[in-house]
């Protein structure tokens, strides 16, 4: 299992937290942003596939953002994979 920090770029979050086993992710914590649609994505995407969830989350934007806060996690998803590859 590996835990990974991502800081944002361009939303109201500042930092999101992934703890993934290999491609599956078993945790993701926001920090900042919209509490309660944030810790929805959160728990909604626990158990999933990580490819599945940067499929749909990546490039969705928010109102006049080239991001968004899903976005932010598909590009944390895939950092997080990256860097557990390279310790392991």
């Amino acid at each position: 299992m590996s835990v990974y920090e991502y800081t944002t770029k361009g939303t109201c979050s500042r930092k999101i937290t992934v703890e993934l086993d290999g491609k599956m992710i078993k945790k993701v914590a926001f920090e900042g942003g919209c509490n309660g649609n944030l810790k929805g994505i959160a728990k909604l995407v626990e158990g999933m596939d990580i490819d599945f969830v940067i499929q749909r989350f990546a490039g969705n934007t928010c109102n006049n953002r080239m991001t968004s806060c899903p976005d932010q996690l598909a590009k944390a998803l895939q950092a997080a994979y990256i860097a557990a590859q390279k310790e392991g």
